[in-house]
């Protein structure tokens, strides 16, 4: 039998992670995993306090889902974007029963950062026009293209970027200037006043749409008010561009509704990007959702776009199964509830613990994040920042005590599968207080 040690060299020897020198990955094994939980190849048990990537929503092991991919493999295991399975037609049809408004048809790709990409270029073809406007502090996928439309740091060093990316600023209420003696009201409709004087300046004739999270992830979820949505609606439909809403991350419930974009619901999208949620892992699919007339403008021209895995048959199966288990176990509604019980179990925590400065999200899908100083609002390791030391330490003794979840920046991310129960959560919490404990001393308060 293989050992750990020897799986872990095989990795590091044979294969290149992301995001991190190779020299200092240092990685945990897999070896089962089941709702919440996962085992690694020496029996220590990990609660996934952040579903993985932030799309294992289901949770583990769901045996609805797994029979569905292993039915469909016997009868097709392939077919080429061209032809009509039954599964494709049915995983649209349930997309638009679920996705907001008037988005009716669906564009198949591989994951969400070829949704983004796709998403850009049905703006580009469809308004004529190529700028597209994004926020510093945010996340669109890793390829050329959705790299540059992103804020993230990670997407320095590879040059430039595509052409025709226009940065905004973010609606940061808590470290924003603009914010500072106002309501976040006040202050969301200030920042949205500069996206339309932007618009302005960039010549509105040559802005083809407004990319944005419906419910901001990895960057810190960061989310404005709903007067902030609807100014952006506003702005889009005066300057006659399309609002593209990056749902990646926030869909198929992990706001404690189906998409993040529904926490409001006066705005429209015209395009949403989708991954993650919509098979929960099991098999890699994303897609792009267009409204009725972003569809209908592709009924008499080529849709130029598509790969040789798009629309692949395990992964349409996948995705009408997962669709089915959000319905039948009431997981968008678990969400919502057990996103009240987080809350406040974080917010128990802020009490303890000086460190957290501010508590942010919706449903399962919240962030803490730490400081040396509530006053100051000093972050414990700075944006972009190397890690801090205290920040080193929450991250070990999460990862000790058994749990996995992303530790970034001066942030700790609370994103568990929607089939989470409140003892789970509790266990979770238990952990994050043991963490926190252990860094109460840097506070200089």
């Amino acid at each position: 039998m293989t050992t750990t040690a020897e799986i872990v060299k095989n990795n590091k020897d044979y294969t290149l992670a992301s995001w991190t020198a190779q020299s200092a990955w240092n990685p945990i094994t897999m070896d089962h995993a089941e709702g919440v939980y996962f085992w690694d190849t020496e029996g220590k048990r990990y609660i996934d306090w952040s579903s993985q990537l932030v799309n294992v929503n289901i949770g583990h092991g769901h045996p609805h889902v797994i029979k569905a991919i292993q039915d469909h493999v016997a009868r097709i295991s392939y077919a080429y974007p061209g032809i009509a399975t039954e599964a494709r037609g049915r995983l649209g049809e349930l997309l638009a029963e679920v996705t907001p408004g008037t988005l009716t048809k669906a564009f198949f790709t591989n994951g969400g950062t070829d949704a983004i990409e796709n998403a850009i270029k049905i703006a580009r073809l469809v308004t004529g026009k190529q700028k597209i406007l994004t926020r510093y502090r945010s996340y669109h996928g890793a390829t050329f293209g959705a790299a540059t439309a992103g804020g993230d740091p990670r997407r320095h060093g590879h040059g430039s970027g595509v052409p025709d990316i226009v940065r905004l600023p973010d609606p940061y209420a808590y470290r924003s200037p603009v914010y500072r003696g106002r309501t976040q009201e006040e202050g969301d409709l200030i920042m949205a006043d500069m996206v339309e004087e932007i618009v302005q300046m960039e010549d509105p004739k040559l802005c083809a749409a407004i990319l944005i999270e419906g419910y901001s992830g990895t960057s810190g979820i960061i989310q404005p008010t709903e007067a902030y949505w609807n100014r952006l609606a506003e702005i889009c439909k005066k300057y006659n561009m399309l609002l593209i809403v990056d749902e990646v991350m926030s869909g198929f419930g992990r706001t404690g509704e189906w998409f993040g974009v529904d926490n409001y619901p006066n705005v429209q999208p015209d395009i949403i990007a989708v991954a993650k949620g919509i098979t929960s892992g099991y098999v890699p699919l994303g897609a792009t959702i267009v409204s009725e007339a972003v569809a209908h403008y592709f009924d008499d021209h080529a849709l130029s776009m598509g790969l040789t895995y798009s629309a692949h048959p395990l992964a349409m199966a996948a995705g009408v199964a997962n669709i089915e288990v959000y319905r039948n176990e009431n997981l968008i509604e678990n969400s919502r509830e057990m996103g009240k019980v987080l809350r406040r179990g974080l917010m128990d925590l802020a009490e303890k613990h000086a460190c957290i400065g501010d508590i942010r999200g919706a449903g399962l899908h919240q962030v803490v994040e730490l400081v040396k100083n509530r006053d100051t609002r000093e972050a414990m390791t700075p944006w972009q920042g190397p890690v801090s030391e205290p920040m080193a330490i929450v991250a070990k003794s999460l990862k000790d005590d058994g749990m996995n979840t992303f530790v970034r920046w001066n942030m700790v991310f609370n994103c568990p599968p929607l089939c989470i129960t409140e003892a789970q959560l509790k266990e979770g919490l238990d952990i994050l207080d043991s963490a926190l404990t252990k860094i109460d001393k840097y506070y200089e308060g």
